[in-house]
């Protein structure tokens, strides 16, 4: 082939990736504009302003001292919502694992996939939906919150439990194998010190989602200071609505806090 032909076929190619980025790029702006374009943007009028409301939802719990007592109260709710995340986490960490087996190639075969339908599944449905569906099993309370996060949970731990077991170096397995390890040895000693610190760190990972999610499931019934929330926001009694904004805030900016330094030993 010819120095000139060579030429002609770079830039032929180049031609071609130039105009697919074109394509490409005029479409999402055509799609963004038109979903601009779709979009009611009229704004109802209101008896409050936002700085009003702004102002009753952060600054006078703070300075009003008949409402430091709420603080307390709220907090306690807010302590049994991070207990319905933790509980759940749990129970999802264990669970999601004989699944994540089942959908990692590696381990799972020619049946991976059964397990990658099953996590598919599982992440397609809303965790409201889930506490909707376990409140009206057991009841409202803390227990079908618990049930809602842990199953909810699954399908994210579990994919993400996959994805590690697909990524581990099968180099120490084979040479604990060669030395005359059993299958025992080779999984105590080859594989669980690769898996075990990816596995924590996705389940304080999902921990910090539990803890937001669990506050949302409070809504449905399904315990925590989800409740007194709602409550508060439909009477629009928005000094309640920032109490409660505010111990969340700083329940989760802990919590992220903790978790993320947690990670970094793991890692």
């Amino acid at each position: 082939m010819s120095q000139s032909t060579k030429i002609s076929l770079r830039s032929q190619r180049s031609l071609k990736q130039k105009a697919t980025f074109v394509l490409i790029v005029t479409s999402l702006t055509l799609l963004y504009a038109f979903s601009l374009w779709s979009q009611d943007f009229s704004i109802a009028s209101s008896q409050s302003s936002p700085w009003t409301i702004l102002y009753r939802l952060f600054v006078v719990p703070l300075i009003n001292p008949s409402y430091w007592p709420s603080f307390v109260e709220k907090s306690w709710l807010m302590i049994e919502t991070v207990a319905i995340a933790y509980a759940g986490g749990i129970a999802a960490s264990i669970l999601a694992l004989p699944i994540a087996l089942l959908a990692a190639k590696n381990s799972g075969g020619k049946v991976h996939y059964v397990g990658k339908m099953i996590l598919n599944a599982i992440r397609s449905i809303p965790e409201l939906l889930f506490g909707v569906f376990f409140v009206a099993a057991v009841g409202p309370g803390s227990f079908a919150g618990v049930l809602a996060i842990s199953v909810n949970s699954i399908g994210m731990i579990g994919k993400l439990y996959a994805e590690s077991i697909e990524s581990i170096d099968r180099a120490p397995v084979e040479a604990i194998r060669a030395s005359g390890g059993n299958s025992l040895q080779a999984f105590w000693y080859g594989i669980l010190p690769q898996l075990l610190p990816q596995f924590l760190s996705i389940s304080l990972f999902r921990f910090e989602i539990d803890v937001r999610a669990s506050t949302i499931l409070g809504l449905v019934g399904a315990g925590g200071i989800g409740v007194p929330l709602i409550l508060a926001q439909q009477q629009r009694h928005w000094e309640e609505v920032g109490i409660i904004l505010i111990i969340v805030i700083l329940f989760v900016v802990v919590i992220d806090s903790v978790s993320g330094r947690l990670r970094e030993k793991l890692n």
